[in-house]
């Protein structure tokens, strides 16, 4: 057995992130001590839909893009995984294939454990089974959430909220304002929210005249949490 090499802010990404933090300490350690470090440059694919699952990861830096191709043949961005979340359990309990692709978005350190000591952890762990299954119980609400969302809330408000949460992922305060870190142009961010890029542009550009937030090239900073929140709930 072995502890991967983590720089301090990515061992403290892993260690602080929602769910592996409630794990045992015996847990925990155990996890590490079966887990391999990938660092990958950006867009470094990870898994293809209809491929067999052979790791279960967690995202110490950076982000991975969860994408899907349209009837169209057009990739579609379903999600990322922040700093802290971990995935690829579902295949590896089921033993179907990826059921979506998965590159690196942006330069990005994975820990990885493989199929095989994913079921050793398993088996020598009952608490693993029982914390996974309280892991996509919140990934079930979440999605249900999502779905409401599309169903009821105008596009402003989902915006809005997507912009806090990514604040909230992966914001770097400066004074009052908080930049995101996580690059993403604005058909990303239509991607994410089922809708089209000059509607999202459209969104923004009424953000900024309310001082909500600042449009860069390639990154969003918010200007004032509060009136995000303000959008977000009307």
């Amino acid at each position: 057995m072995h502890t991967p090499v983590l720089t301090i802010s990515e061992r403290q990404n892993i260690e602080s992130g929602p769910w592996f933090s409630k794990l045992s300490l015996p847990l925990q350690q155990a996890i590490l001590s079966r887990a391999t470090v990938r660092r990958l440059p950006d867009g470094v694919q990870l898994g293809s839909r209809g491929q067999p699952a052979e790791m279960w990861c967690g995202v110490a830096r950076g982000a991975v893009r969860i994408s899907s191709v349209s009837l169209s043949g057009k990739q579609i961005t379903l999600s990322y995984m922040e700093p802290g979340t971990w995935f690829g359990d579902i295949s590896l309990f089921d033993g179907l294939p990826h059921t979506h692709d998965a590159n690196a978005h942006g330069e990005t350190t994975l820990l990885c454990v493989r199929r095989n000591d994913f079921k050793d952890l398993l088996d020598q762990h009952p608490e693993l089974p029982l914390a996974l299954l309280r892991l996509n119980c919140r990934r079930l609400r979440l999605m249900f959430d999502a779905i409401e969302d599309l169903a009821t809330r105008p596009l402003a408000a989902r915006l809005a909220k997507q912009v806090l949460l990514l604040a909230k992922s992966y914001g770097i305060e400066q004074g009052e304002e908080i930049r995101i870190g996580l690059q993403l142009a604005q058909e990303d961010l239509a991607q994410l929210l089922g809708a089209s890029r000059q509607r999202v542009n459209q969104e923004l550009k009424g953000f900024e005249r309310e001082g909500a937030v600042r449009v860069e090239p390639t990154r969003l900073v918010v200007l004032s949490r509060d009136k995000l929140m303000a959008i977000a709930e009307r």
